[in-house]
């Protein structure tokens, strides 16, 4: 009598999941909550992440560090983000290894009609558990921005906003800079 072998024996499926995901040739593929979604953003949403990398620039580099789209990985679930922009010191982004949302300084997610409810609810809530101290949501389907702070095992403890956009938001320390939102 014979049995079928068990291919499954010592293969971890998150690490496999997200190895399979680092490898997927130019392509921005993520994991939100075990489902796996390609991120294809319009030109409209990329308009809008330039809007805010520009007014950021300057301090990011005052502050010795970069701002991207890398790979942010949340261990023990089953999510694998790529930020449309987090800020993280220069001398952690030296290698192709994914980050960990408490090594950002700021993340920022611009809603598509495909992805608002992620940004607004789920990514809100897992970068919050994973200490990404600064959380920018600029949600372009209500036309507003909201900074998320304060990070804990519950999410953000503090909100400023939703503001409209053409309000000026102020970005706390180490920032301490101002985004003009008319723009986005």
């Amino acid at each position: 009598m014979s049995t079928a072998p068990d291919y499954g024996k010592g293969i971890d499926p998150e690490r496999a999941l997200k190895y399979a995901i680092q490898h997927i040739e130019g392509d921005r593929t993520e994991i939100i909550e075990g489902v796996i979604r390609p991120a294809v953003p319009t030109w409209g949403h990329e308009r809008a992440a330039k809007v805010v990398r520009r007014q950021i620039a300057d301090r990011v580099d005052q502050l010795g560090c970069i701002e991207g789209s890398g790979n942010i990985d949340l261990p023990d679930s089953p999510n694998w983000y790529i930020p449309d922009i987090a800020v993280v010191p220069e001398e952690l982004a030296k290698d192709d290894e994914p980050l960990l949302p408490d090594q950002t300084l700021l993340v920022v997610e611009v809603t598509s009609k495909s992805n608002a409810e992620t940004d607004r609810v789920v990514k809100r809530k897992r970068y919050a558990e994973y200490g990404a101290p600064l959380y920018l949501l600029v949600d372009r389907q209500e036309g507003s921005v909201t900074l998320f702070s304060e990070p804990g095992h519950l999410g953000y403890t503090k909100a400023d906003g939703p503001h409209p956009f053409g309000t000026s938001v102020h970005l706390p320390a180490p920032f301490g800079i101002d985004l003009d939102t008319s723009g986005l």
